[in-house]
């Protein structure tokens, strides 16, 4: 009996570090190295359109993020009921349902927020960061993890959308959250063309950092 507790205590003490590794890496992927917009470049439609001031993006990513892991976690939940033939078309029905949720409550609580999101809040249900996400990790994983996956993938979207619209909305209107910061703003900054300028640099930034970080982890496994 003795030694039975023993290989048990044995087991979840090796379970613990693995689990925390898992959850690490996944939170790793969605911040940074699959970051939906600085990596993968999804959600581009959206990304480049809602992005002229930071409100605009707090809301935007929040709203995603909020889909991402309530539609993530009932997927999981169900992945082993749907079948597969018809999986897209239920992922469709359960991320309509929570984007419909998630209009309704802005509609109610932040009016101005959901007039100015317009209908890139209902063009959530086909945001291919939700889609892709319920096709490649939580069809295939356990609720916790889908949950995880979610709020980081959620998070990196969120991040990736208040920088650009930080970047746009000061250097191109002048001002921070409505504030006048600057004496005047470059107009083109605010413009689209604007959008594609500020991403690329911020692209550039994260593949810097991700080949410093690279080399750095291989000059330490070498030494």
């Amino acid at each position: 009996m003795a030694e039975n507790t023993k290989v048990q205590t044995k087991t979840e003490a090796e379970a613990k570090p693995k689990n925390s590794g898992k959850v690490k890496e996944i939170f790793l992927n969605g911040l940074i190295f699959q970051n939906p917009i600085l990596v993968l470049f999804l959600g581009m439609c959206a990304t480049l359109a809602v992005t002229t001031s930071l409100t605009n993006g707090i809301g935007m990513g929040l709203s995603t993020t909020a889909v991402l892991i309530c539609s993530n976690v009932v997927i999981s939940l169900l992945r082993k009921v749907i079948p597969k033939e018809v999986r897209i078309a239920c992922y469709v029905v359960v991320i309509a349902a929570f984007v419909t949720i998630v209009d309704l409550m802005l509609q109610a609580y932040v009016p101005a927020l959901s007039e100015s999101l317009g209908l890139f809040i209902q063009l959530i249900v086909v945001n291919c960061i939700i889609l892709g996400r319920a096709e490649a990790f939580a069809s295939k994983n356990g609720p916790f993890y889908a949950a995880v996956d979610g709020l980081s993938m959620g998070l990196g979207f969120t991040l990736a959308l208040c920088a650009m619209g930080f970047i746009r909305e000061l250097l191109g209107n002048g001002a921070i959250l409505g504030h006048q910061v600057l004496p005047q703003g470059a107009s083109m900054i605010a413009a689209p063309a604007g959008g594609f300028i500020v991403l690329g640099l911020l692209v550039a930034l994260t593949q810097y950092l991700k080949t410093r970080a690279a080399d750095k982890k291989k000059g330490g496994n070498q030494a």
